[in-house]
């Protein structure tokens, strides 16, 4: 285990979250130093719940038969789960994703809010689309994303944040304020990553698909992620690098609360 919080000092982009914090709760030169107010400053999100989908699993390219079977994932049925894709040098997708969403949970846990992962550790399988949904709907989570990396042709690279689309009986209530933590994610993302949008996939860094199991099924406003191309060299190279992840997972907690505290 990282020790997250010696991580996250020193980087930029906790910085300048930390700096909005600040700011947006009159922590700031001359402000007020009574108790309350202190509290109020360093624990922004208290009463926040977030729900962290890391995609994929360490085990999942064990137990083909678990991961390929069909579950509900919408007004029809998909596989379980996938193994997701690496980088040439074998940095797996999976392990990225855990060790992002750890870090992102740190960052937010430290401003007060309650978090949840969609799974424990990286050594595990699955759980299904479905019932990753499901722990955001049960959470009554106030935000939920979930992280991924894309495997696209090796000249093109990076992000975009994916948004549900509109179906009837299914994503209705969520489409709008899915699409307002979509944006704050996707700036958040483009300014403290310092990744470029995808050069291969939607506008401007943003993405709507009516396929996702871990959309169509959330009760509560949710995004996807594709943080860049691990088959692109550049891409990869930032992926593989533990100071980027936590510059990435900066960048991630500052849209969320962005979201979170409109």
């Amino acid at each position: 285990m990282v020790a997250w919080r010696a991580l996250s000092a020193g980087t930029a982009a906790v910085a300048a979250l930390a700096a909005a914090v600040a700011v947006g709760t009159g922590q700031g030169e001359g402000a007020a130093s009574a108790p309350a107010r202190r509290t109020a400053a360093v624990r922004p999100l208290s009463g926040k719940v977030v729900v962290i989908d890391p995609g994929h699993n360490g085990r999942n390219h064990a137990h083909p038969k678990t991961i390929n079977k069909k579950v509900p994932a919408g007004p029809f049925r998909k596989a379980c789960d996938t193994t997701g894709t690496a980088t040439s040098s074998g940095y797996a997708e999976h392990a990225y994703t855990f060790d992002l969403a750890t870090r992102l949970a740190a960052l937010l846990r430290a401003q007060g809010a309650t978090v949840r992962l969609t799974r424990p550790n990286d050594r595990g399988v699955g759980p299904c689309v479905n019932e990753r949904a499901a722990i955001g709907n049960r959470m009554r989570a106030d935000a939920a994303i979930s992280i991924h990396a894309d495997g696209a042709p090796a000249a093109r690279r990076g992000f975009h944040v994916i948004l549900p689309g509109y179906l009837k009986g299914y994503t209705g209530p969520i489409v709008k304020p899915s699409k307002r933590l979509g944006y704050d994610v996707r700036d958040a993302f483009k300014r403290g990553a310092g990744q470029p949008y995808a050069s291969y996939i939607g506008k401007n860094g943003i993405d709507v698909r009516k396929d996702l199991g871990g959309l169509n099924l959330s009760k509560v406003p949710k995004v996807f992620i594709e943080c860049g191309n691990m088959r692109n060299a550049t891409d990869a190279g930032k992926m593989r690098t533990p100071a980027w992840r936590q510059r990435a997972a900066g960048a991630l907690a500052a849209g969320l609360t962005a979201y979170l505290r409109r």
